[in-house]
């Protein structure tokens, strides 16, 4: 089974560089945290492999998490804590996965690449 982590990064913020990085990394162990052990396993075995897209607002990312926990992805939504860019709260990305591939898809399958 090839395993995929997706962390989709609203792309209305317009976030600096050090800011998105830190928000995709949130992301990714956060999802990471809720997925099941033996599937983390085979995931990290493989190389985890992650991809990171955008979405389009605070609205989009919503939409897609209840399109992944449906299907039994691992979905985590990051708020910052304001503590520099944007205000207290702010829903900044959406990591999902670890997850098979071709279930990822269903989900993420029509997102740009950021």
């Amino acid at each position: 089974m090839v395993l995929k982590q997706c962390i989709v990064v609203r792309e209305d913020l317009r976030l600096s560089t050090g800011k998105l990085a830190v928000q995709v990394a949130h992301a990714s162990i956060m999802a990471m945290e809720l997925a099941r052990k033996e599937i983390v396993e085979e995931w990290m075995q493989e190389g985890m492999r992650k991809i990171v897209l955008r979405g389009r607002d605070e609205e989009h990312l919503f939409q897609l998490r209840s399109e992944a926990e449906s299907l039994g992805i691992p979905a985590a939504i990051v708020r910052d804590a304001g503590l520099t860019e944007i205000p207290p709260g702010t829903v900044t990305a959406l990591g999902l996965g670890p997850a098979p591939d071709d279930i990822m898809d269903r989900v993420t399958g029509r997102l740009s690449l950021l």
